[in-house]
């Protein structure tokens, strides 16, 4: 087998992978299950963009949303006192207008993306991948270390202060 008919194969088992927990998101009955199935999706979002080439992303997808996100929103569901209970997931009385919506919705997708041309280039990445996550690392690290370093100001104050509504509460 080629690498190309690898890579199809592994990109359909990934997106399989990725509907099937995007389901379990939405519909398990326990909140706390339906965050571990959230870690799982993001995991296979990673993986999609591993297939893409973009290692730096995957990884940054990694950090931030499985171990940051993640575990913020599982601290969130844990402090409250029904998280564990066999209903803390209440099924939605409008699920069967959602459902309607998100299959127009799904179709409209795939007509729109039957009907585009997607132009291919044939031209290589100039210096590949490692000059790209260097060129990103020497950006950050150089003109926007600043912004870079109020962004991660920001989000501190902002986890900080989570914690001490949650306290309080």
């Amino acid at each position: 087998m080629t690498t190309e008919t690898w890579a199809a194969f592994a990109f359909y088992v990934i997106a399989i992978s990725l509907v099937i927990g995007a389901l379990a998101v939405v519909l398990l009955p326990r909140i706390v299950h339906a965050a571990l199935a959230l870690v799982f999706v993001f995991f296979m979002i990673a993986g999609i963009y591993v297939l893409l080439g973009a290692e730096f992303i995957a990884a940054a997808q990694v950090i931030i949303y499985v171990g940051a996100i993640t575990v913020l929103l599982l601290f969130a569901i844990m402090l409250t006192q029904r998280s564990y209970a066999p209903d803390s997931n209440p099924p939605n009385s409008q699920r069967g207008i959602a459902a309607v919506i998100a299959a127009l919705l799904g179709l409209l997708l795939v007509l729109t993306l039957a009907g585009a041309v997607f132009p291919r280039s044939e031209a290589a990445t100039p210096g590949g991948v490692t000059d790209v996550t260097r060129t990103l690392g020497e950006l950050l690290m150089g003109p926007f270390l600043l912004p870079f370093e109020l962004a991660g100001l920001l989000l501190l104050a902002a986890m900080i202060g989570a914690i001490v509504i949650a306290r309080e509460g």
